[in-house]
């Protein structure tokens, strides 16, 4: 069996998605759109993976593969040339048979796709890319006049594009100083016999905030096991001049009693999270008799609970926290409630949602003797 490396380049700065991060770092329900690339590709038996960042990436890529066991990012260069040369050159002490050349952008490649590429490079090419016809209708202004352009014979390239390995490096080092569009043209400058292999319109490049809407919709409907549930936590008020509620630190003029922080917020939430995935609850994974976990911050545990969700290939759809209580007022703090919540989750803000009510002065909370909290959470699964 031949072997194989993965380069997934991953080193661009464009954020025409929004968000303000590079559009590989940008969520999709939930998880950065890199994440979901590489995990295309991480169960594909007898590949070794090398992704290759931005200099100013690496906080960013540390936070997306939390969990994952991979090479050292490589550092990218002025120009995506550049990056995959530098990623070839870190991979050639490997002495893989075959390398494949992907876009961190295109999380939906399939194994079939991967299969194909890999077929033809086994069958003597030197490089294999995928393609896929244009179905559109072409246009072209010349002149003040629209002409309609033959589509016959015009396909669009996509990636990954796979070649073997010692003759794509060896190209990328005599042409590094051309300029070219992608891989392909720098194994035709040395002549390399490329073939065109069945490309899938699903293997979409998400580019613009359009596209991530189109991804979402997909993901979605890939990921179709569903799964809601809910958590419920309480805690009393002891000594203290400030609470612990949803990762804020909220003055007041009692504490909250608890092993942890006693953020009832978060607990509840942890354990919502931990029942999507039938996990069990919050005591189980952090035992009150465990001294490790006196006075511990909650995001803790409810970054633990994302973790493995995350683990089993699940999203975080959305999630709902309640506040009941009569005291403290929430809504000063809602919005940098729900922003630390994302924060930890690693998902969208819009993704999260931070309610409060009373008990209209009845019970245990409206006689003020503490804070409980509600959440539900709502995971996909493939």
């Amino acid at each position: 069996m031949p072997r194989i490396a993965i380069l997934i380049v991953a080193a661009g700065k464009g954020v025409r998605a929004g968000g303000g991060v590079p559009k590989q770092y940008a969520p999709l329900l939930g998880k950065p759109m890199l994440r979901w690339t590489i995990e295309a590709f991480a169960d594909y038996p007898n590949a070794d993976i090398q992704v290759m960042i931005g200099l100013d990436q690496l906080a960013l890529y540390q936070e997306a593969v939390a969990g994952l066991s991979l090479r050292p990012p490589g550092f990218g260069g002025a120009t995506r040339q550049e990056t995959v040369r530098r990623g070839l050159e870190l991979l050639e002490p490997e002495a893989p048979d075959f390398v494949l050349i992907h876009d961190a952008a295109r999380p939906f490649v399939s194994h079939i796709l991967i299969d194909e590429v890999i077929a033809a490079l086994e069958a003597g090419a030197d490089g294999a890319v995928p393609h896929v016809a244009v179905s559109d209708t072409l246009r072209k202004l010349e002149g003040g006049k629209w002409i309609t352009v033959p589509r016959e014979g015009l396909l669009r390239a996509q990636t990954p594009q796979g070649f073997r390995f010692a003759t794509i490096l060896a190209a990328h080092r005599a042409f590094a100083a051309e300029e070219v569009t992608d891989d392909t043209a720098v194994a035709e400058l040395a002549g390399h016999k490329i073939v065109a292999t069945a490309g899938e319109t699903n293997n979409m490049k998400v580019t613009t905030p359009e596209d991530f809407t189109t991804a979402q919709i997909f993901l979605a409907a890939r990921l179709g096991d569903s799964r809601t549930a809910t958590g419920f936590d309480v805690h009393t008020f002891g000594p203290g001049d400030h609470i612990w509620l949803c990762g804020l630190q909220i003055p007041h003029t009692h504490g909250l009693v608890g092993y942890s922080d006693a953020d009832a917020g978060l607990h509840a939430l942890t354990d919502a999270l931990l029942g999507t995935i039938a996990a069990g609850d919050i005591g189980m994974h952090f035992p009150p008799t465990d001294e490790r976990w006196r006075g511990a911050t909650s995001s803790i545990f409810l970054d633990h609970a994302a973790g493995l969700v995350r683990a089993k290939g699940g999203a975080i759809v959305h999630v709902d926290v309640t506040l009941i209580c009569e005291r403290p007022k929430i809504g000063p703090y809602r919005d940098a409630m729900r922003a630390k919540i994302a924060e930890i989750l690693k998902i969208d803000i819009g993704r999260v949602s931070v309610k409060a009510t009373t008990t209209e002065g009845l019970g245990f909370t409206g006689r003020r003797e503490g804070i409980a909290a509600e959440a539900i959470a709502t995971v996909r699964l493939p």
